[in-house]
């Protein structure tokens, strides 16, 4: 199991990005959390930014079909991608979210 981060600049993206996901079945489920502030380094300058953050839980088998759907919808050039693996869950939550990713 993955847990995956991005996070966009407007709310409406967000969630274009998670019903997305969780229709394609590419994550069982993505939460929204936000807003928050961001600052980061971009082109030499120190920005901040109102963000949201979207997480979604998957497997891991299913990062580059994530990665190409966000790279078409996000906004940003440079859009957060970052899987985690998901070392511990409730073995009833493992099985559910292994049965939606899968499509059985």
């Amino acid at each position: 199991m993955l847990q995956i981060t991005t996070t966009t600049g407007d709310h409406a993206v967000a969630e274009r990005i998670a019903a997305e996901l969780v229709d394609r079945r590419l994550a069982a489920c993505v939460q929204i959390s936000g807003p928050i502030m961001s600052s980061y380094l971009w082109k030499g300058r120190v920005e901040t930014s109102e963000e949201w953050l979207c997480t979604a839980k998957t497997v891991a088998e299913r990062f580059e079909e994530i990665e190409t759907l966000i790279s078409e919808l996000h906004p940003y050039d440079t859009p957060e991608l970052i899987g985690t693996p998901i070392t511990h869950a409730a073995a009833t939550y493992e099985k559910w979210l292994r049965e939606i990713v899968s499509g059985s």
